[in-house]
């Protein structure tokens, strides 16, 4: 993979390239559930999540419920406005995704078939992602404020050896992290 002056990609391999972009499956089973059925479709999935509202405000309550383990790790992110935190993957980690502050345009990217997911989530679609291993992903900051994501992971960080592979974010080609006008 080499990168033209222009900032696009210049793709080597053709498994570097998007041929098709879905939206992810929408789980509706249990959450314990969750990680298995990504694991076994080898793709992301997306759980809606319904506001408890009342008029003293409003929650998002059993989120993950059944699937957090003790040898998993909540974490929190700041994304900033115009920022693509982008692409990373793990081998022995999946990771549970949830907006709870902004937008983002979450993107996560299968290498062996060039299938690629966008999932817009945030405060007004709230709902978690499950993304599973080996899957590439990041996200991108959508509208003018930053965006908060709090997302669990299977397994805890580790320094030593972190689960962690690293590529450009415009390492795949035709991947739309740009807003889509029209």
């Amino acid at each position: 993979m080499t990168t033209a002056t222009s900032g696009r990609p210049e793709v080597d391999n053709p498994c570097d390239r998007v041929v098709r972009l879905l939206k992810p499956e929408v789980f509706t089973g249990d959450w314990s559930d969750a990680e298995a059925a990504a694991l076994e479709a080898q793709a992301p999935l997306f759980i809606p999540v319904t506001p408890f509202t009342d008029d003293r405000g409003w929650s998002l309550m059993n989120m993950l419920s059944g699937a957090m383990t003790a040898r998993g790790q909540v974490n929190f992110s700041c994304q900033y406005p115009g920022v693509v935190k982008a692409w990373h993957r793990h081998e022995h980690q999946t990771d549970f995704w949830c907006c709870l502050t902004g937008h983002l345009k979450a993107g996560v990217f299968r290498e062996s078939d060039g299938t690629g997911w966008v999932q817009v989530m945030g405060e007004k679609k709230p709902g978690v992602l499950v993304i599973p291993t080996p899957l590439w992903h990041g996200a991108a900051c959508v509208g003018p404020t930053s965006a908060g994501l709090l997302y669990y992971v299977t397994n805890q960080y580790n320094a030593a050896t972190p689960d962690e592979h690293r590529r450009g974010w415009n390492s795949v080609a035709g991947f739309p992290w740009e807003v889509q006008h029209g």
